[in-house]
């Protein structure tokens, strides 16, 4: 039996500005995996009110479940489930919905626990005690960086031998198809969208992550690793590090 501090801050959380439904106009759907119902309940209805289709499971099981039978396009994770933990659910869910987007909720706000949930292929953190509208936020940014919602005046990028297409979130290299997370997808596409520019840590938080990620660095640099592994792995290497300054994509 675990015990966590529960408290959840309700704030304004309404919002005109962000779409809340796909290209083919059906909801964006969202999976809330908590044991708690007070942080479920909560949690659903604000995203109700945000005009989105929202599901609920409590543990890890019924949570691959969801997924296999609902597809949802987001999922928000707690890290402590009853049956199994919230790392160990993360893969499973990937490999039903390669790519999935997820939140993770924690109790635990140290250094190590939160590189735990993004070193898992967690695309963001959110840590308890939450503000309702904290969590709201970070997934809208989550909308935005894995294109659920997509606009016509999409492009495809080209620097040398890699290729990302916006319309089909499609990326290669030499014509060899690469796989990315939501938040290493929007990774590449700010440095594409800067080939050969050195951009600093902070320039690539305020363009990937969107929100005030102030004194959470290492996110970067965790994710230029992952990055790395996929794009450049085997091959003449693309990212490059400007030490003390940032990092720059150029051809190889």
């Amino acid at each position: 039996m675990h015990t966590r501090n529960t408290t959840v801050r309700l704030s304004q959380a309404a919002n005109t500005d962000v779409v809340a439904t796909k290209a083919d106009g059906s909801p964006i759907h969202v999976l809330v995996v908590d044991d708690e119902p007070a942080i479920t309940e909560l949690v659903s209805m604000v995203l109700r009110y945000e005009g989105w289709q929202v599901s609920y499971a409590t543990d890890g099981a019924s949570a691959v479940r969801a997924v296999r039978e609902h597809a949802p396009d987001l999922v928000v994770l707690d890290m402590m489930l009853p049956d199994i933990d919230g790392l160990q659910v993360l893969p499973l869910l990937r490999q039903i919905r390669p790519g999935l987007p997820v939140l993770f909720l924690t109790a635990k706000d140290s250094v190590e626990d939160r590189v735990a949930g993004l070193s898992a292929g967690g695309d963001d953190y959110v840590t308890k005690p939450f503000s309702v509208e904290e969590v709201l936020l970070r997934l809208r940014a989550l909308v935005r960086h894995t294109g659920i919602a997509v606009a016509d005046n999409v492009t495809k990028l080209v620097v040398g031998d890699l290729t990302l297409d916006e319309r089909s979130r499609e990326v290669t290299r030499s014509g060899d198809p690469i796989v990315l997370t939501a938040t290493e997808y929007q990774l590449l596409l700010c440095m594409m969208e800067n080939p050969g520019r050195v951009l600093s840590k902070a320039q690539i938080l305020d363009d990937v992550w969107d929100y005030d990620f102030a004194g959470r660095s290492n996110v970067v640099e965790l994710y230029i690793s992952y990055l790395r592994k996929k794009i450049d792995a085997g091959r003449r290497p693309m990212i490059h590090t400007m030490r003390g300054v940032g990092y720059v994509l150029k051809p190889a």
